[in-house]
């Protein structure tokens, strides 16, 4: 049996990475020649500023007084050059978006691996073909494309990694920062000949990396004030700055000026996948070889966008973000990017129609190149043998097989277990298919005997399967933040705790005092989570950061969480409650709203769904019914001799599996990268850190995950099945909607629609590799026990 789960173990492994080999290796190539138009520019500098977060609408509207939120811009585009939406491509992140704007590629998919922050391979930019770049900002952003620059020509000034704090008082600071730094630099050049000579070059780029807008997004949504006072002070410093250069170099009209943005904001103030508000970013450019402002009587556009900005008489031309890079390129005369998939805009360039030709052929053979060296590769790479027709007979002799049973039995299974599996596959598009399958739960016992045999467990059952089935049909975990409800849910579980600790007052059994000591121990520390989430909120909205105290207490709840339960009873519901107890205090520390009721309800149902077994089991003959509170979990307990699989195992194996596919899209946690919400993590850290914010996020979904793991563990104990004829039933019912996604993965259309499929099919494949750990985690939570103190007494159940 060892040998049979390490074979399925494996393959499960090769199966889950063959996507990642097939979808995740990196579709850059290298060998291309560099191309670039022969003419002189019209740019000898440039200068890039990307202010992080800001979206395309927060920037062109007016305020509630007719006024704009960034004067010097909107002069720029009334005035002095051209303007429009850059569209983003999805994952809306920072560094594909730099990496976009600056190398002219939607991001390499192999970057996943390293949090978006490292060049996964080299890559070619803007900045590797300019003669100088002096960049300015995030340490997050800046030393990725140095890292891919050729030779020493790319400079880098960052400001510490600790500055990027979403509880800091003036996240404004940070773009004060860059603009300081920047006026200092040129005081600076001025007493120092080599950086004189330097930044008197041509083919030279300045880049301004502003994070505050972004940053302030994070913290405080792009509705507040917070977030659009820094749009004005990006607004002045941009203006400072432009004064900067023109006296520097003497308003010589070689300099051209870029602001835009990398991605967009959701107004709950995520961002990563592909809602308008995070896709739509600004483009303003003027300067050397840019278009004069364009006055147009009427515009057609899908939007109405140019109304609401009241700029329908200045002609907008939109961009896809990758296209800007070409035209900087073009602007100060340096090769196209060699990965650079981006379209010359052309209807932003003021030269003569030969250099715009000319642009346009450098272009068109720079992209050529890429195509001709990747069909150089795949043809090296292609076997012709893999390619060999299907055998259509291995079907046939499937179906025949299938035959063989009496066809109205085999109809009758075929169709529940097809439509059961197709409502779990749907749920992964539209989550309110959860919530038919739970009121269809809330049903059964009414179809079954077990109504006429447990009219209290039935009823019990078809309320909380009702309660469970609200959840995934509200909105999105994070859009609208609510503590009282996180506040409820803690109350909820003191609650159900004094009723527990009352109980086991009521007992007299030898363990009294030490079971008492880990409840009340875990009532304190609920206590202390909900003081956490309320003076955690409390202090961010004072902009006084995170307490100290605080990120202690949370930072030791969650460490605690899967030792504490380990010091409980044994027994089937005292172990379970005690797990319960440990991880809702974690969870609560996570919550920002309604979510915090979610695995109190979901373990609800788990502990009526431990009892409604039992129930059945004796409905199916099953002549030994043990009292729950006799059974106690143990590690060493082998029960595989007391029955064989039957038919409702089949039906036990379909309500785990749809109960974790619950746990993940109940609350709309993984339905979307945007789905997660930044202030959940905010009671231990607000400085920004990738993996260690994933990190905690993944263990929030996980932790629903967990409780129904446990309970599984107590149906398998109580219904008297073997763990491993069990456990392979959900394998095989997992692995059929894993072949349903394999084939519906898509390797064409947005990268939303080819990210979501391949989610999809990683999600799924995770869930039968993860399930072997988690079952071994919940074996472990469930019977291991740890003490106190002293020596372990004997006593009876």
């Amino acid at each position: 049996m060892l040998l049979f789960f390490a074979l399925g173990l494996l393959v499960h492994f090769v199966f889950f990475a063959s996507i990642f080999d097939i979808y995740f290796t990196s579709p850059l190539v290298h060998g291309m020649t560099p191309q670039f138009t022969p003419l002189p520019p019209p740019a000898r500098r440039l200068v890039l500023f990307v202010a992080d977060g800001l979206r395309a609408d927060a920037l062109y509207e007016l305020d509630e007084n007719g006024n704009s939120r960034a004067p010097f811009i909107r002069n720029i585009i009334m005035h002095e050059g051209s303007w429009g939406i850059s569209h983003t491509r999805v994952p809306t992140e920072s560094r594909p978006g730099h990496v976009a704007l600056i190398a002219g590629f939607y991001e390499d998919v192999s970057a996943v691996a390293k949090g978006w922050k490292e060049n996964p391979v080299e890559f070619d930019s803007l900045f590797n073909e300019s003669k100088y770049t002096w960049s300015w900002g995030s340490p997050d952003i800046l030393p990725m494309f140095a890292k891919g620059a050729g030779g020493d020509h790319v400079y880098t000034y960052s400001y510490d990694s600790k500055r990027q704090d979403f509880g800091a008082q003036d996240a404004t600071k940070l773009d004060m920062w860059v603009f300081d730094n920047v006026k200092d630099f040129f005081h600076h050049a001025r007493n120092n000949q080599s950086l004189l000579s330097k930044i008197n070059e041509e083919k030279i780029v300045f880049f301004l990396h502003l994070l505050g807008i972004d940053t302030n997004g994070h913290a405080h949504r792009p509705s507040s004030r917070d977030y659009k006072d820094n749009i004005k002070k990006v607004d002045d410093g941009v203006k400072e700055i432009v004064s900067v250069f023109n006296h520097f170099y003497g308003n010589d009209g070689k300099t051209t000026f870029i602001f835009t943005s990398d991605h967009g904001m959701t107004d709950w103030g995520s961002h990563g996948a592909g809602h308008p508000s995070e896709t739509l970013t600004p483009l303003v450019t003027w300067g050397a070889g840019i278009k004069y402002p364009q006055r147009v009587s009427a515009q057609q556009f899908d939007d109405a966008f140019l109304k609401e900005w009241r700029l329908e008489n200045w002609k907008r031309l939109d961009v896809n973000q990758a296209d800007i890079a070409p035209l900087m390129t073009s602007l100060i005369g340096v090769p196209f990017p060699l990965n650079s998939v981006g379209i010359l805009p052309v209807d932003y360039l003021n030269n003569t129609d030969l250099f715009k030709a000319e642009s346009v052929f450098t272009n068109a053979v720079q992209i050529l190149e890429q195509f001709k060296v990747k069909m150089t590769q795949k043809k090296e790479a292609t076997l012709p043998f893999l390619f060999t027709p299907f055998k259509f007979q291995v079907i046939q002799d499937l179906v025949a097989s299938l035959l063989t049973y009496p066809l109205s039995h085999f109809v009758g299974y075929l169709l529940v277990f097809t439509l059961g599996t197709e409502v779990l596959v749907l749920s992964f598009f539209y989550r309110y298919m959860l919530t038919i399958g739970l009121t269809a739960f809330a049903a059964w016992p009414f179809l079954t005997q077990l109504w006429t045999r447990a009219k209290v467990t039935s009823l019990s059952w078809t309320f909380f399967s009702l309660l469970l089935a609200v959840f995934p049909l509200m909105p999105v975990v994070g859009r609208k933040p609510d503590i009282s409800l996180v506040m409820g849910a803690g109350l909820l579980v003191l609650l159900l705790s004094l009723y527990v600790v009352t109980s086991l007052t009521k007992r007299k059994d030898s363990f009294i005092k030490e079971e008492l000591l880990v409840h009340l121990l875990q009532v304190l520390n609920t206590v202390l989570s909900m003081y956490v989430v309320y003076s955690t909120q409390r202090s961010l909205l004072r902009k006084q950061g995170l307490p100290l105290m605080n990120q202690i207490i949370s930072w030791a709840t969650l460490a605690s969480s899967l030792i504490v339960p380990l010091l409980s009873s044994p027994a089937l519901f005292q172990r379970l409650f005690s797990i319960l107890l440990s991880l809702m205090s974690t969870y609560l520390l996570l919550s920002t709203g309604y979510e915090a009721l979610f695995p109190l309800v979901l373990s609800c149902l788990m502990f009526v769904w431990i009892n409604i077994e039992q129930e059945t089991l004796q409905q199916s003959g099953v002549s030994c019914k043990q009292k729950l509170t006799s059974i106690q979990f143990s590690y060493n307990t082998d029960i595989t001799q007391f029955r064989q699989l039957c038919l409702d195992d089949i039906r036990r194996a379909f309500f785990l599996v749809f109960f974790l596919v619950t746990a993940f899209f109940g609350t709309g946690n993984i339905a979307s990268i945007n789905s997660f919400d930044l202030a959940s993590v905010y009671c231990f850290l607000t400085v920004f850190s990738p993996f260690m914010m994933g990190s905690l996020m993944m263990w929030k979904i996980l932790i629903p995950f967990v409780l129904v793991m446990c309970a599984f563990e107590a149906v398998q104990l109580t219904t008297q099945l073997s763990s491993k004829s069990l456990f392979l039933i959900v394998l095989v019912i997992s692995d059929i909607m894993a072949l349903h996604f394999f084939f519906l993965v898509k390797d064409y259309g947005s990268w939303l629609d080819i990210g979501t499929s391949i989610s999809h099919y990683v999600i799924v494949m995770s869930m039968t590799i993860f399930l072997v750990f988690l079952n071994g985690l919940a074996q472990l939570l469930t019977t291991k026990k740890l003490r106190l103190c002293g020596k372990p007494k004997s006593h009876l159940m």
